[in-house]
């Protein structure tokens, strides 16, 4: 994924969650300038403290005041850079917070066909290195590229004012030379830097999709198949990796060249001015631990822009997850939905997840408030999609869905999803207890509702059997449960709600023939006087539904009730009496059994 966003640009999202802390911005950048003075200064001291033992000043004593406060700066530069630290280690925290907690909360409001195209493992790797490059730039760039260019222009001023002026001419040909090489060969080692993150994106998102599908690949004995896959990412990655490490190698090797060369001329300019005598001992120490001084920021200088320039590309992939727009956001001034009785009504709706395949073509149905429609259908027809654009995933593209009288377009999202509950064929569960799983249908819900829920679908004494209870972890996805258990999962789960409109996709297609008549029984009860969608493919489930519609091929081809189609003898009819001579096959052999 190519983000196309400026270096600027990314810096520039930052910039608001500093404004945040301005005192202690204000403060850490005081700090900084304490620190940066007392490290200049020190080099001075020092020199005069060499002139006062130098024996051809004849000594007579120990120059203890100057030695004393040379300590003391010594200890000022890191104790003032310390207090920076400390002062500025909320700013950075707060602001890795506040991204992480905006990312996550902009991946929660974009469209379910996002959701359904992305690749989750790359997708966590990019905020993953994104949160990190935030805090080595907001440290680094704020507080030691400028500082060390100032420490940098200080040196040269004071040694232009003491000084021959080819001291700091020296220097300043010194610096940019050094900046001038670094930039070069940084930007040429970006595409490594960026082919590295791509790849590790890309390994990720493999391993994280057969670690999920651990049981397919089990199935198919397809282990060293998938460890292939993975290995070529990591061969891709390790063969960028490696002419990064290299390249990185021959940049440190021509910095220390250039940074040996001007050292090596200043002190040849500094010994000659002693042998001279137009210098003394003193100024040749204070020329070298300048040198010395220079050499670090200097060198320290390439790595950090280097390690921002990585922390760049690390964020843009990040920071282009916002860039990301939701299919479906909210109309302006979009108000509240008011469920009311909650009669639904679908009118002339035409639909089609990609534009040029169209889903659903002219469907016109009504669910009088505290009604059951049923739709059935084979396999493709378009029953689910109904399920979907009732709770606004995707948007009709033609025609209209009302709720009680109102456009599902014109009221808010979450206040539409609030009034809808779902159980969905393929139920997926959270990585935690069941109590937890049922508990998310109502987060306020108390225990004692929670347990009534369980015990409506089903599923209480189950639960109450196991060692652990309603604390036993599911596992990823609820892979820990049975298809069945975690359909009664979701029933207990979507009960627990009270949503004014219930939809059950398909609720008891992972349950055994005994469990489903029970089920459906409480199904029947719960969606008594409650406005009710069913979407089914075993028609048992559907009898005593007040409305029928059967479609195919994204149309409604007959409606009525179980009695009125199997009397017409449509569709419907055959579909009852094929699956009636199915279920005959299924008990025939427990019929004909021998004692």
């Amino acid at each position: 994924m190519s983000s196309g966003r400026s270096d600027w640009k990314t810096v520039k999202t930052l910039i608001p969650y500093l404004l945040e802390f301005r005192g202690r911005v204000a403060l850490a950048a005081l700090f900084l300038i304490l620190a940066k003075g007392a490290g200049v200064t020190v080099p001075i001291l020092f020199k005069h403290v060499v002139d006062a033992l130098d024996v051809r000043n004849n000594p007579v004593a120990l120059p203890a005041f100057l030695l004393l406060a040379y300590g003391l700066l010594r200890f000022l530069s890191t104790f003032f850079g310390e207090l920076r630290d400390a002062v500025f280690a909320k700013v950075t925290q707060r602001a890795i917070r506040r991204v992480a907690l905006k990312i996550f909360l902009h991946l929660h409001s974009l469209s379910l066909r996002f959701h359904l195209e992305r690749q989750t493992g790359g997708m966590s790797r990019d905020i993953e290195r994104g949160t990190k490059g935030i805090s080595f730039l907001l440290n680094f760039m704020l507080f030691n590229i400028i500082p060390t260019i100032v420490e940098i222009a200080l040196v040269a001023v004071i040694l232009l004012s003491k000084y021959d002026v080819w001291f700091a001419v020296i220097i300043c040909i010194t610096l940019l030379v050094y900046i001038g090489f670094t930039l070069a060969i940084t930007e040429w080692r970006m595409i490594f830097r960026r082919t590295m993150n791509d790849m590790d994106s890309k390994a990720n998102t493999r391993a994280i999709d057969s670690l999920l599908n651990y049981e397919t690949v089990k199935y198919f004995s397809n282990e060293a198949f998938e460890a292939g896959r993975y290995d070529e990412n990591l061969e891709s990655w390790e063969n960028a990796a490696v002419r990064n490490q290299t390249s990185l190698a021959w940049l440190n090797a021509g910095q220390s060249a250039i940074i040996a060369i001007g050292i090596t001329i200043l002190m040849w300019l500094a010994a000659k001015g002693v042998v001279e005598k137009k210098m003394t001992i003193g100024d040749l120490v204070l020329v070298n631990a300048y040198m010395l001084q220079l050499y670090m920021p200097l060198n320290f200088l390439g790595f950090v822009y280097r390690e921002i320039r990585h922390s760049l590309a690390d964020m843009e992939r990040m920071f282009a997850l916002l860039e990301q727009f939701p299919e479906i956001p909210d109309r302006e001034g979009a108000q509240d939905l008011v469920p009311g009785q909650a009669q639904v009504r679908f009118e002339h709706v035409d639909f089609g997840y990609e534009k040029n395949r169209q889903i659903l073509y002219d469907i016109s149905f009504e669910i009088p408030a505290g009604k059951t429609v049923a739709v059935v259908g084979h396999s493709g027809s378009g029953k689910s999609t109904l399920a979907r654009l009732l709770f606004r995933f995707y948007e009709a593209h033609r025609g209209r869905i009302l709720i009680s009288g109102q456009d599902i377009r014109d009221v808010t999202q979450k206040s539409l999803r609030s009034a809808i509950g779902i159980v969905p064929q393929d139920t997926v569960l959270f990585n935690d207890s069941i109590y937890y799983n049922i508990a998310y249908g109502r987060l306020a819900a108390s225990r004692e509702e929670v347990f009534e829920a369980a015990k409506m679908a089903h599923i209480h004494d189950f639960v109450s059997s196991l060692p652990q209870g309603y604390e036993t972890l599911v596992g990823e996805r609820g892979l820990k449960l049975s298809g069945g258990e975690k359909q009664r999962v979701a029933i207990a789960r979507a009960i627990l709600k009270q949503p004014a409109v219930l939809i059950f996709d398909e609720a008891t297609s992972a349950l055994d023939s005994k469990s489903e008549k029970s089920i459906q029984m409480e199904l029947k009860r719960i969606a008594k006087n409650r406005t009710t969608l069913v979407i089914a493919h075993r028609l048992s489930a559907i009898v005593d539904a007040d409305l029928i519609l059967v479609m195919d091929k994204g149309r409604i081809i007959e409606q009525g009730t179980h009695r009125m189609l199997l009397e017409k003898g449509g569709t419907y009819a055959s579909m009852w009496m094929l699956q009636q001579q199915e279920e005959e096959k299924i008990t025939a052999p427990e019929n004909n059994q021998v004692e």
